[in-house]
């Protein structure tokens, strides 16, 4: 999950843009079999994005962290990234 910073208008855009960015990343990272992003709908809530992303190991999540396309996406944030939210998880 990801908390932004700045107006409404511009966290909405970063956020978006950060979307789409993640979403075409299946296409490049091959250990990343699925990923799902979505916005926050709801003003009273305090994150903006949220994600799930699905690899077949634990080990394969620092791959897809380190993988230049991911890099490249995680940047579109920049400075309005305010707080971060992980779980990294088994099932």
């Amino acid at each position: 999950m990801f908390r932004l910073q700045g107006s409404p208008e511009e966290r909405l855009r970063v956020a978006t843009e950060f979307k789409n960015a993640l979403e075409a990343l299946p296409e490049s990272i091959e250990v990343l079999k699925s990923i799902e992003v979505g916005l926050n709908q709801n003003p009273a809530e305090d994150w903006d994005v949220v994600l799930t992303a699905v690899v077949p190991t634990m080990a394969d999540v620092a791959v897809y962290a380190k993988h230049p396309a991911h890099v490249a996406a995680a940047a579109l944030l920049g400075s309005h990234k305010e707080m971060r939210g992980c779980v990294d998880y088994e099932f």
